[in-house]
This record gives C-alpha cells, structure tokens and sequence, in this order.
C-alpha cells in the first residue's frame, strides 16, 4: 500500500519499505503543502493507477542510484553556486523516480524493464531544467548499461551545445568522473591515458559517449544512441530533427528519449503539437503509458496577476532556484509594456503567447483627440510609408512635433488600386473612406506611387510641412525612392527593413506613447483600425515585430506599421529632428 504521509509503498511482493520522494511529493502536492497546477495533479493521477495495476512494479533501486550518484559526483558549475554539491530539491527526486521506478515485464525480453522511455519536461525558464537533465544524463552514462551513448540536440547547435557543456562541466568538477573520461572536439568518452588510475590498468572497453548536434546538423539518420535529450524544442517548427533522434532509440532495449523546454513563440510548431497530445494522455483520451509528462503549468493568466502564491505551479524552483524578487519585478514591468508582458508570461509562466491575440487592449489605442492641421503649418515631420503591398492597402505618413509640446501629430493618407476598392476588408467600406478623403485611389490593379509623392508635396506647398527624413520598406522602393530624393533631397530617404531586429524597440516606444496618450492620429478611423489588428510576433530573444491578428489577410495593419516606421526614424535621429523642431 501506498502511505502519502510518510512516502512508503509497500505492496507486498516485491516488498520495499524505502521512502519513496516521488510519494512523499505526491502526498505534499495533494495535501496543498506544495502548490503544483490541475496538469501535473492530472500526472499523478496516473502514478496512482499505477501503484494499483498488478502488471506493474515499483522498485527505487535504479532511481536511488542516479540520486545518489548525482547528490555524491556532480557540482553545480555557475555562479553563484559554483563548485558546490548538487543536492536534489523534492521535486527533482520525484521527477527521477517517476522516470525509473516503474516497471513493467517485456515479454520479448523476459525481464522486468523501465516503464517510462519517453520524458516531456516543461517548466519555467530559471528553475535549472537543462542542469537537472543534464545530471540524469551523466547519471545515465555512468551508471547506466555500458556502451550508453547519449546525444544532445536543440534547433542550434548554441543551444545544443549549453546541455553539453553542462554535462561536461559536472564531469570535471569531479576528479574521480575526470581520471575516468576525457573530451574533445567530438565528445566525451571513457578512457583517460593522461589522468590514469592509480590503482590498475584501465579498460578501454566502455564504448559509450557523449555527443551534440542541433537541428541544422546533417546526417542525424543511421546514429544508435541509448539516450536522447532535445533542449528549448518550442523552437522547431515541426518534427524533422525529431524523428531521426527517437529513430536512433529504437534499437535499444530500454531506451531514453528527454524533451526539456519553456513555452516558445512558434505558432504550431512541434512544441504546440506535441503539448496537444500529452494532453489528450493527460486527459485520458490517449493511452500512451510509455510517457512520463510533468508539465509546470499555471491554470489560468488571471492567477498570474492576482495571487504570487499560485507561481510555484509553473516555477517549482521558485525561492531556491529562481528569485521570487526577479519574478516580482518582471511582473511589475510586464504591467507596462505588452512585448514583456507576452515574454513573461510565456518563459516565466508557461502561459502560450501567440498571433491570434491582439498586441493593444482597445482602451490603450483608440484615441478620439482631433487637432487642426493648419496648427502644423511651418513644421517638420518624420515620414513613414510602407510598400509592401503594391496590389492593396497602402499607408502614407508624417509625424509632426512641435516646439514645448511632447505630443506626436500623425496625418496620414491611404492609398489603394481602384480594382480592389470594393472589397470589403474586415467588413470596412473602402468607398465611404474615400468620399471622406481618407483614401487616394490609383487606376488599374496595382498603388501609383507618384500619388504618394504627391501627396508629401502638396504638404509642403499647402502647409509648408517638410519631411526631414522619410522611412520605407526596402521593398519595390527602388524608383519611387529616386522621385522623391529629387524633391526632397538626397539624404531624406532611410531605409527601415520590415526585422524583428528593426522593429521592436519603435514598436515598444509607440506603445509607451500610446498609454502616455502623446500620440494624436486625428480621429482616423482607419489608422484605429489598422493598431488594433497587429499582433505581436516574438522570438526567443524577446524581439518583436507586427503581425496580422491570427494571420488573416483581411486584418489590414499598414497604417500601425507606419507609425512604427516613423517611431524607428525619430529613434535613430532624435537629437537631430528635435533641433529642427525648436529651430
């Protein structure tokens, strides 16, 4: 029988009466001692049939061994714990029950054999899953069957390369694993001639190593491996560096295969598939009693926000591992800026960001301030067009500052072909915009870029408005960029590539300008339209750029990117432009 309290299974034959911490940690999760969320309960859920099914086993043997050897061999190898022991925390030792405690009887081999071959570890950024998986490895090359060949992989060879480095690291942080191992360019191997053993002539016979590859390696088909260990896999886009790893596995007899990741930004990519099903497991819809899924999830976005106590769900490290005052202030700064916002809740929470949600609330954006434009007259502006799209909508734009007055005055027009002017975008009435004169139309099916030419002429001529510098899509620009250094100058055309790399800090600095309310657009009901289909597109590094809302071509965002354009230029040439604006 199973004894939550004191963390014993005892189910008679085989008989053991060791404290279990996978059961003294179910016990604790169950009991609220340690707060964990519905999906690793649902996990649980499944252990407990287990104790219960008469073809299963529980034995600790396996698991103990690698907590010992982790707890007795491996160092810890960053600062500020550099050089220290690695003592497992609970939920650590639980995992690495969970994975080798239960066993079930192969027929094929008439031997009990390890029940779990397939590992899905999700948790939180900063709560050491690549040093704790790192360590099972290394665990695993030592302690498991000999020959054991372990191959590290992530989408870049960078990232790849942490978990090998890390198991390096552990390795020559102890002195007896050092004498017995050696690396090169290659890998890590047994055998040291260098270091040799005192006492003894040492057996070159362990075949086994320790290798890395990223998903832009060539030729991963034809490896045979024991263990498996794919790092970050929200990055890849689908299975294709997969397949070939678990491939590798198949011929072993009990073999290994990890997946260790955050939440990612990749829209369904093989993390998000991946998930899709060890729910369904979870959920029992699946039966696939081979995985062993722990899932570090919060239960909902607004718990995020309302109760810090409900963060240990997705960070069970948090306070030993990871800084509850780091969380604390990226909290704070999420509040204030949506591109953080989305990377703290994805890295640190667990919590899916993606293109189906809008990047501004309505109440940050929609703005019904007016202004006269002959207020502007005499003034000088930083421009923004985007042409991108020379067959539909096209955005031309100038922000105009004044002297003493920190608001940004947007006056925009939009252009488009007369072929596409009854469509109905969105449900939007190009032909109402026009009568309004929000909408230049061009003959035939594609933008006459002329009429954006003059458009910024007849600003000058009417209101003396000057662009001092105007920012373009490098895209079809080419002749229309020669037009307008005509008239404007040589030095007034920038380009502003359509880059995350480009684009994110102006899209965040628009973003702050909106919650300041210094950004004017006059009312345009085209340009409100525009800023609430973008959504935000992010990388792993926390980069952002806009994107259509759920990536539907209707959702029109070029009068938003524009703005971003301008935002980009008075960036780059702040000092500059405001020189001209008090001139």
């Amino acid at each position: 029988m199973v004894d939550w309290i004191t963390g014993t299974y005892n189910p008679g034959v085989p008989c053991t009466d060791e404290h279990s911490w996978l059961i003294e940690y179910i016990g604790k999760c169950r009991r609220k001692e340690i707060i964990v969320g519905q999906e690793l309960l649902k996990e649980f859920d499944r252990y407990e049939k287990y104790f219960n099914n008469q073809d299963l086993r529980f034995e600790l043997a396996d698991a103990h061994k690698r907590i010992k050897f982790i707890e007795e061999k491996c160092k810890l190898y960053e600062a500020p714990y550099d050089g220290k022991p690695f003592i497992l925390q609970l939920f650590q030792k639980g995992f690495i029950e969970a994975i080798y405690s239960f066993k079930i009887f192969d027929e094929e081999l008439g031997r009990w054999v390890r029940l779990h071959q397939e590992i899905l570890f999700l948790v939180a950024r900063k709560n050491g899953k690549t040093p704790l998986v790192s360590a099972v490895c290394l665990a695993e090359f030592f302690c498991g069957e000999k020959g054991t060949k372990i191959l590290c992989s992530s989408n870049d060879y960078d990232q790849a390369d942490l978990a090998f480095q890390a198991i390096n690291a552990m390795r020559e942080q102890s002195s007896s694993l050092d004498r017995l191992t050696r690396k090169n360019i290659k890998g890590i191997y047994f055998g040291n001639p260098k270091k040799p053993i005192k006492h003894g002539k040492f057996s070159y016979e362990n075949h086994g190593n320790v290798r890395k590859i990223s998903a832009k390696t060539g030729a991963k088909e034809g490896k045979n491996i024991a263990v498996g260990m794919v790092d970050e896999s929200h990055e890849l886009t689908d299975d294709n560096s997969i397949m070939p790893i678990k491939q590798a596995l198949s011929t072993q007899e009990e073999p290994l295969y990890f997946e260790l990741t955050t939440e990612g930004f990749v829209n369904e990519g093989h993390l998000d598939n991946y998930l899709k099903e060890e729910r369904q497991v979870l959920d029992g819809e699946l039966d696939k009693p081979r995985r062993c899924i722990w899932l570090y999830t919060q239960d909902n976005e607004a718990e995020v926000w309302q109760d810090e106590n409900s963060w240990y769900k997705s960070n069970p490290g948090l306070g030993t591992i990871k800084k509850k005052s780091f969380l604390r202030q990226m909290i704070d700064d999420a509040k204030t800026n949506t591109s953080t916002r989305a990377f703290v809740l994805s890295k640190d929470f667990n919590l899916k960001q993606n293109n189906a949600k809008a990047w501004l609330v309505p109440e940050i954006y929609i703005r019904k301030e007016t202004f006269d434009i002959k207020q502007l007259a005499g003034c000088y502006g930083i421009g923004g067009v985007d042409l991108a799209e020379t067959t539909d909508l096209l955005s031309g734009r100038i922000m105009v500052m004044k002297p003493g007055d920190p608001h940004k005055y947007m006056i925009q027009q939009y252009f488009i072909p007369e072929s596409k002017l009854d469509c109905k975008d969105d449900g939007k009435d190009y032909r109402d915009w026009k009568s309004k004169g929000m909408i230049t139309v061009s003959p035939g099916n594609d933008n006459d870029f002329s009429l954006v030419t003059k458009w910024y002429v007849d600003l000058y001529k009417i209101y003396k408005i000057r662009p001092y510098k105007i920012g373009y899509d490098t895209a079809l620009a080419k002749y229309w960029v020669k037009e307008m250094e005509d008239i404007f100058g040589d030095d007034c055309m920038e380009k502003v590539p359509q880059r995350r790399e480009v684009m994110s800090n102006p899209m965040n600095l628009l973003e702050a300008d909106l919650r300041s309310k210094i950004v004017n657009y006059n009312g345009n009901e085209i340009d409100e339209w525009c800023l609430g289909n973008i959504a935000l597109d992010m990388d792993k590094r926390g980069l952002i750029m806009p994107v259509k809302v759920q990536g539907k071509r209707e959702k029109r965002i070029d009068g938003g990117v524009t703005m971003i354009i301008c935002e980009a230029i008075y960036q780059q040439y702040k000092n500059e432009y405001l020189r001209y604006v008090g001139g």
